[in-house]
């Protein structure tokens, strides 16, 4: 499976001149926990929902700041053909929980590590699938619920 097919998208994206209050109103209507920072369509950092708490609130920075001095940069990334594998690699070597998805340069997309449970949640079910409609269909019954023997 590639990861197209696990991401969200597209991605939530924003200049990195906009101020820290505009960015945390654009993840609020967009019900998102990050959004990529561009600046003429390359991207540039990454904001969460974590570091605008972290860095910025805690700071006691200026709602009018541009969100660029709070944004984590480089930006640990995939490519939209890469296969889900390479995600689940990326994330345990780097310990983030978004992955920004390019199509070349350009952001095509998010992953996140819940794109990535939601996937393993449907291998699981689609692998037990079987399994659950057989004991479903004919459920074991208990020895100690079994009719008495009719021994002559």
């Amino acid at each position: 499976m590639e990861i197209s097919e696990a991401m969200s998208s597209p991605a939530v994206a924003v200049p990195t001149r906009t101020s820290i209050g505009e960015t945390a109103r654009q993840m609020d209507e967009c019900g998102v926990g990050s959004v990529v920072l561009t600046e003429g369509g390359t991207l540039r950092g990454i904001v969460t929902d974590r570091d605008l708490t972290v860095r910025a609130l805690a700071r006691s920075l200026d709602a009018d700041e541009p969100v660029g001095t709070v944004m984590t940069s480089p930006v640990i990334t995939v490519n939209v053909t890469d296969d889900i594998h390479e995600a689940y690699r990326t994330f345990r070597r780097s310990g983030v929980r978004r992955l920004p998805v390019l199509d070349g340069h350009q952001v095509v997309g998010i992953l996140a590590v819940d794109d990535m449970l939601l996937d393993v949640f449907q291998r699981v079910a689609d692998l037990l699938g079987p399994v659950a409609r057989s004991v479903l269909e004919e459920p074991p019954v208990p020895p100690s619920m079994e009719p008495p023997s009719q021994e002559p």
